[in-house]
């Protein structure tokens, strides 16, 4: 909880209760507050800071961006950590991130990287100015209420990551037999592969499904390893589990189905048990990796 001289004991107010807040270098506007019994005066909510590692997500990036404007409280920021791109990704992140910042309560920034998704996801974390931290892909559309979601999630103090329900669609299908797969592995994967730490709060929660917690949970545990090309996300709620429990709440997030269409779905649903399979038993994400195909 955002405090004033320590003090952290109060309620939440609506927005017509609040002050004005003129951010700056933004427009002004109401910001939820949260109200403190002590000091009698309003707070600000904490800050949430969106990561979006981007490699020539050109096709996807704009919609996704815009769709984010939307979100009703609005994000601190929106990261966006640029790879290496070789398509529009750049350019087009670059307009819209002028655009958006000008035109929202929300700062849009584009920020380059070293390629890999891990370090692309610490370098955000690292120039991110929010309180909690949440990594979106590019190509993921989000719940309009998704900043109330995480702040009411980890206003549980035994929680320390969490996630959402990934449901992933395409223009003609959606894919309901491989996002039942991917929520029940969630529970059945740590449950198989780290008993004790399954019954302690751990769930394996991946990329698709939105991860959040709190900045300094993030960096306590070392953040993503960078040494990692897949699986980062699972080897993170392996580390986040020691600071409290991780919950896959009961929300979805809409992927693309790009993957799937490409091998189609018997295919895909091999590959993902396979890589799951020999992760458990301690194979190399390097040599995983190989049946991990970049598809764009």
């Amino acid at each position: 909880m955002p405090s004033v001289s320590g003090v952290t004991t109060g309620i939440f107010l609506s927005e017509a209760t609040c002050l004005p807040v003129k951010r700056q270098g933004l427009s002004s506007g109401f910001l939820k507050c949260y109200y403190s019994f002590s000091l009698n005066l309003p707070v600000l909510m904490v800050r949430l800071s969106i990561v979006i590692p981007t490699l020539n997500e050109g096709r996807c990036l704009e919609r996704t961006l815009r769709q984010l404007s939307l979100l009703t409280p609005p994000a601190w920021e929106v990261l966006v950590v640029d790879g290496g791109s070789e398509d529009e990704t750049v350019t087009l992140a670059d307009r819209l991130c002028q655009t958006l910042t000008q035109s929202t309560d929300t700062t849009y920034v584009l920020t380059h990287s070293p390629r890999g998704r891990a370090v692309q996801m610490n370098q955000g974390a690292e120039v991110a100015a929010g309180d909690i931290l949440c990594f979106l892909h590019a190509d993921t559309t989000v719940p309009d209420d998704l900043v109330a979601v995480i702040e009411e999630t980890l206003a549980d103090q035994t929680v320390s990551c969490g996630g959402f329900i990934s449901l992933m669609a395409g223009a003609e299908t959606t894919r309901w037999g491989v996002s039942l797969h991917n929520y029940l592995k969630t529970y059945y994967a740590p449950l198989i592969f780290h008993p004790y730490l399954f019954f302690k709060g751990l769930r394996l929660l991946f990329g698709d499904q939105v991860m959040f917690c709190r900045r300094q949970d993030f960096w306590k545990c070392g953040g993503f390893d960078a040494a990692l090309p897949i699986l980062e996300e699972a080897d993170l709620c392996l580390k986040l589990v020691r600071q409290g429990r991780i919950r896959q709440i009961n929300r979805v997030v809409q992927s693309s189905d790009r993957r799937v269409a490409k091998w189609g779905t018997w295919k895909a649903t091999l590959i993902y048990l396979y890589i799951g399979f020999l992760w458990g038993v301690g194979a190399s994400p390097a040599y995983l990796k190989q049946f991990y195909e970049d598809i764009r």
